[in-house]
């Protein structure tokens, strides 16, 4: 009588690469309860060690080709912390918003206006550390409003050199960013 034995983090990292849906609800039921732990523990928030676990797994599941991972635990149990990191930094930051809508206006503003301020701010920080050209093309495009003929004339550059520091800017803005509300808000104000 052969004894089972079940499949090394290996052998499941290569199945999963594979695609084989088996492999990943074999990751799944090996290691959620400890990531939940580790969420809960560095969070505090049991919602948010939910999503954040939750997330983690969606991400692995989505990039699984491009995974090559030799140490799942260790692999998931940052990929925990980071999320946590991140969602306590981006947590920190609205209430920081708060904070300062509340001084700067006493009216009510609604969740949706702080987190349009949130954005605005996150792309302000993207758009500083453009380079020159590309940076100064993306702020007369979008902030003044001018089109790319007049971009083009205003910096002396063909308009062909104005589109591609256009299309740069929102090239890093998108791999940056990677969220696909910030599109609508940058469409948003170009049709101001």
């Amino acid at each position: 009588m052969t004894r089972y034995e079940p499949p090394s983090d290996a052998d499941l990292i290569m199945s999963l690469r594979e695609g084989n849906s088996g492999a990943f609800t074999e990751i799944y039921n090996r290691y959620w309860k400890q990531l939940l732990a580790i969420a809960y523990l560095h969070s505090r928030d049991k919602t948010m060690a939910e999503e954040i676990v939750q997330e983690v797994f969606i991400s692995l599941w989505n990039r699984r080709n491009e995974l090559y991972i030799d140490n799942v635990n260790a692999y998931l149990a940052t990929a925990v912390k980071l999320s946590v990191f991140k969602q306590l930094v981006r947590q920190k930051r609205r209430d920081e918003i708060k904070e300062q809508v509340a001084v700067t206006d006493t009216s009510s503003f609604d969740e949706e206006q702080i987190y349009t301020r949130f954005l605005q701010q996150q792309i302000n920080g993207v758009v500083e550390v453009l380079p020159e050209k590309c940076r100064l093309v993306f702020k007369l495009s979008r902030e003044e409003g001018l089109t790319i003929p007049e971009v083009a004339l205003r910096m002396g550059i063909a308009e062909k050199t104005a589109e591609a520091h256009l299309t740069k800017a929102l090239k890093v803005l998108k791999l940056r960013l990677n969220r696909p509300y910030i599109w609508v808000l940058l469409l948003i104000k170009a049709l101001m």
